[in-house]
Formats: C-alpha cells, sequence, structure tokens
C-alpha cells in the first residue's frame, strides 16, 4: 500500500489537471453566429396607435456554446419591446439590447442590426367612411343600372393621420360577365392602408342590376 500513499499529494494533483484538461478538451466550444429574429411588442398602450414602418426583423450576432446555437435551439429567439413607458403621442427611441432578447441560457448579445428601432405614435382614431363598388363589365348589351352597398359606409380605425387620409374603401372588382338582371355579392372591404383597419369585419353586401341597353333589341 506504501506505493499508494507515496506522494499522494502529486498524483492528486496530477489527477485533477488531468481531468480540467479533458474537460477542456470535451466542452463545447464557443462560437458567434448571426440569425434574423421577430420584433415583438408588449404593453401596447390602449389609445395609441403606431404610425409608422413597424420592423418586424432584425439581425443578431450571438455568442454561446455551438449545441445551443443550433435553429432548434434558437427558434424562439424574438426581441421583445415593451412599450410600457409610452404614455403620449410622439417619437420614442428603444435600444435593442441583451435584456429585451429572449435567449437560450449560455448563449449572449454580440451585436444586433439595428440596434434600435424609433416608432411614432399617434391618438387612436375611428372614421365612417363610404365603400366604393368596383365591378366589371356587363355582358355585351347591359348596363348596370344600380347598385348599393349594405352597409354604405364602414368604420375604420387607425393612426389618426393616417385614418384621416381614406376618404373611401373599395370592394374588390366584382364579376358581372354572368349578370343579365339583379345580382348580390358578399364581398370583403379593402383598405389601401396596412396601418388603418376595420372596426367590424369589413364585409358588405352588395346588390348590382343590370338592364339591356336601349336599342339593343333588334
Amino acid at each position: 500500500m506504501q506505493w499508494l500513499t507515496k506522494n499522494l499529494d502529486w498524483k492528486l494533483a496530477s489527477l485533477g489537471l488531468s481531468i480540467l484538461f479533458w474537460v477542456a478538451l470535451t466542452a463545447d466550444p464557443p462560437v458567434i453566429t448571426s440569425i434574423s429574429v421577430p420584433v415583438q411588442f408588449k404593453n401596447i398602450p390602449t389609445d395609441l396607435e403606431v404610425s409608422s414602418d413597424l420592423l418586424d426583423k432584425v439581425q443578431l450576432e450571438v455568442r454561446g456554446p455551438s449545441g445551443k446555437l443550433t435553429p432548434a435551439s434558437l427558434s424562439e429567439t424574438s426581441v421583445v419591446l415593451d412599450l410600457a413607458s409610452v404614455v403620449r403621442p410622439g417619437e420614442k427611441t428603444f435600444p435593442i439590447q441583451e435584456a429585451s432578447i429572449r435567449l437560450p441560457t449560455g448563449v449572449v448579445l454580440e451585436h444586433s442590426t439595428p440596434d434600435q428601432v424609433r416608432l411614432h405614435f399617434e391618438k387612436r382614431t375611428v372614421r365612417e367612411v363610404p365603400v366604393e363598388i368596383r365591378f366589371a363589365p356587363p355582358p355585351k348589351g347591359y348596363t348596370v343600372v344600380s347598385s348599393r352597398a349594405e352597409p354604405a359606409r364602414l368604420r375604420i380605425l387607425g393612426p389618426e393621420s393616417r385614418v384621416h387620409e381614406i376618404a373611401t374603401v373599395e370592394t374588390d372588382r366584382l364579376d358581372l360577365s354572368g349578370v343579365v338582371d339583379a345580382a348580390s355579392f358578399s364581398v370583403q372591404a379593402y383598405t389601401s392602408d396596412p396601418h388603418v383597419r376595420f372596426e367590424a369585419s369589413g364585409r358588405v353586401r352588395v346588390i348590382i342590376v343590370v338592364r339591356k341597353s336601349d336599342g339593343s333589341e333588334n
């Protein structure tokens, strides 16, 4: 047994160094990768709207163990901007920092492109606008004598300035090629500004009446 206990301190130290060396060699080495992630928002003000164009994705450069930088590990990564500090209309800039990014444990942010987002906030406004009916020509020899939408007006809402720029909302272009009397269509109305939406569904019923044109019967 003497050979086992002889120079025990040195033997234990050598064993410890061997273990550390093995761990260093087998440990997951850190790497850097670039990923595109979505931008999300929380604590959105109930009476304000974002009137500027929204950034939907940012490019992140992240560093961490290679095993944690796989597509599966990073699939839930996103930038979450907290809008709780926004209480009135105007501009506000939000830095993109590690604290606002959902990253796997052990993964850190190196750089973000862009590294900040500026948003413009306006009062939320509701306004009623008329529905513009769009249709293709009826069959040859026929003419449209009346058309109406039910409801004739729809309520839209969104950022104040953008809502007031919209004079009408319009239907899809209706095909009248087979219509020779009265026809009814259920159709979705459309707003030209993506920041503006309908208060309800935006769906309308369109009634169109066509008749033979004068002089078409010979």
